[in-house]
């Protein structure tokens, strides 16, 4: 979750999120939570190392975690 707030903290980061996902604003509204979604904000961080670097550094952790998150949810 953590992830997402940071992800949409910046506007030209969020709207490539959109744009990416295929998400809408109000599906990731109806989404917070949902393990797809958070499996969906984590691969977007993953597929671009600087964001995953940068919202790492920002959430107190090492990319790997973030990564491994990722692996964990997308099983």
């Amino acid at each position: 979750m953590q992830a997402l707030v940071w992800v949409l903290a910046e506007d030209d980061r969020a709207q490539r999120l959109l744009a990416l996902t295929g998400l809408t604003p109000d599906a990731l509204r109806a989404g917070i939570g949902d393990i797809s979604l958070l499996g969906a904000v984590l691969d977007f961080l993953c597929s671009h190392e600087p964001d995953l670097v940068a919202a790492a550094d920002s959430l107190g952790v090492a990319p790997r975690d973030l990564a491994d998150a990722r692996e964990r949810l997308v099983r």
